[in-house]
């Protein structure tokens, strides 16, 4: 029923050959997976530093603080300028991780924007349902609370 997006790679071994031997992950699920999915795509994406001193990189490896132990296998993927926007929006790194973070949550969950407006629609129709029992209560009801009630005695002596 939907479109699937081809993978960059024909098979795993082109994959691994082009990422210094690592497979790249499916990301399109990551923002789904990890606490903070979206923040964590755009740190990941920008945080690449200088390893600290003291800790040793091997070959192939890049120092991300964001990423779990701090080594990654993927190179710096984004570099000011690399996009030009229509809309004369600076190309900057962050812009760039900022809008790669947002389509891969799409991506995550594309039916997002229609779940959240039946969610509404969903809510009104019972604020309405509960206004309308309101009303019928108190319309039904309304002979009873409104009547007068007396009692008599029937054992009280009469005057």
């Amino acid at each position: 029923l939907s479109d699937t997006i081809p993978g960059p790679y024909k098979n795993e071994e082109q994959a691994r050959a082009a990422n210094n031997g690592a497979y790249p992950p499916d990301l399109s699920l990551m923002v789904k997976s990890r606490h903070d999915g979206i923040d964590y795509i755009v740190a990941l994406m920008t945080g690449y530093v200088d390893a600290p001193a003291g800790k040793t990189m091997l070959s192939g490896l890049y120092y991300n603080p964001y990423f779990p132990g701090g080594a990654i296998a993927m190179p710096k993927p984004l570099v000011d300028g690399q996009v030009e926007y229509e809309d004369g929006t600076p190309g900057t790194e962050t812009q760039m991780a900022k809008d790669v973070a947002c389509f891969l949550a799409w991506a995550a969950e594309p039916e997002h924007d229609d779940r959240k407006r039946g969610g509404i629609q969903f809510v009104l129709a019972m604020m309405f349902a509960v206004a309308l029992t309101g009303f019928y209560k108190r319309f039904r009801w309304s002979i009873f609370k409104t009547r007068k009630i007396s009692y008599t005695n029937k054992y009280t002596p009469k005057k």
